[in-house]
């Protein structure tokens, strides 16, 4: 089995360094391609990529800016190998990445696979954590890739592979800008594929490094849910409206204890004290726990802030797609 390992890049020239580095470590020699696409950055990889041509089976592509998923595409359409991975640039991968997925895809025979995502030692304690946040089984359901999850697991694009064959009929990805991934997830669920999630396949992933931007990151996640919904009829699931509800009753708690009762600040508190015990038990840091509890309300406002509205611009007012940040979303 050949891989080919699709990443495409924004003007993140340092990131991309980082996981080609983690390629070059890979128990597993020879048994994979890799194709960067620059996806019309200003500021270029080219020239960073240039010492790992010797070291990798590696290609460079530009296209002008048209997102993630056409860069993808991109990179597709010049791949040789019958297993396609796409990774995120902002991804470092662990060396036995493609030994695992190997014997897991030999044993089970899967036509696509995703796997989870994880912070390194070495990520900020912001970085570490977004990645408690957006990983933990209380602010996600555990639906991207935990061992306990409340709904189907759909591979993200941060740690996706499929038959290049399967990926071929499928007609790769769309043009959607975000939520691209899990369309793509559906689809491939929807054709009677094997999907499945390798969990000891997992990436370090870095995310966002300031709470402003993991904002506009997952509002658009909360915008690209309800255009998913639109798409592909009965995958919205309850877990998908509790940021939308908690958006809603945790302002209405406040003003309850501040003017009823109070009661209501046992609840109002309990969030975050679970919170700040749950990272703590699981990043072994008092400093990257009490920013869990800012990262997961960041994560919870921001993704039913973005549902919210495109509930009410899409289907209540009938109007067409909605889109916020979205020159500014990488800043």
């Amino acid at each position: 089995m050949q891989f080919s390992v699709i990443i495409p890049v924004y003007n993140r020239p340092d990131e991309i360094v980082e996981l080609l580095e983690s390629l070059t470590l890979q128990s597993v020699k020879g048994t994979f391609e890799v194709i960067v696409v620059e996806d019309g950055s200003s500021n270029k990889c080219d020239q960073v990529i240039e010492p790992y041509y010797s070291q990798l089976d590696l290609k460079y592509f530009f296209q002008e800016n048209s997102g993630p998923g056409i860069a993808r595409n991109l990179g597709a359409s010049k791949a040789k190998g019958s297993m396609l991975v796409f990774f995120d640039s902002d991804c470092i991968v662990p060396s036995n990445y493609f030994e695992l997925v190997f014997n897991y895809i030999e044993e089970h025979k899967l036509d696509c696979f995703g796997g989870p995502d994880k912070a390194h030692t070495f990520f900020t304690p912001i970085q570490k954590a977004i990645s408690y946040s957006m990983t933990s089984t209380i602010t996600t359901g555990g639906i991207r890739g935990g061992k306990k999850k409340m709904d189907k697991f759909y591979p993200r694009s941060f740690n996706l592979g499929i038959s290049k064959k399967h990926f071929d009929q499928l007609g790769g990805f769309s043009n959607m800008r975000f939520g691209e991934d899990l369309d793509f997830s559906m689809r491939a669920n929807e054709a009677g594929l094997k999907v499945g999630l390798i969990n000891t396949a997992f990436v370090y992933h870095k995310r966002r490094t300031k709470f402003y931007s993991f904002y506009k990151q997952v509002f658009n996640s909360g915008i690209a849910r309800v255009d998913l919904a639109l798409k592909h009829k009965n995958t919205l699931k309850v877990v998908h409206l509790l940021p939308s509800l908690f958006t809603i009753a945790y302002p209405i708690a406040i003003l309850l204890a501040i003017f009823v009762s109070n009661v209501f600040w046992w609840l109002i508190l309990a969030f975050p004290a679970i919170i700040l015990l749950d990272a703590w038990k699981q990043m072994k840091s008092l400093n990257v726990a009490t920013l869990s509890i800012l990262a997961s309300f960041v994560q919870l406002f921001g993704y039913g802030s973005g549902f919210i509205n495109a509930f009410w611009v899409r289907i209540i007012m009938g109007k067409g797609n909605f889109q916020r940040f979205a020159q500014s979303f990488y800043d």
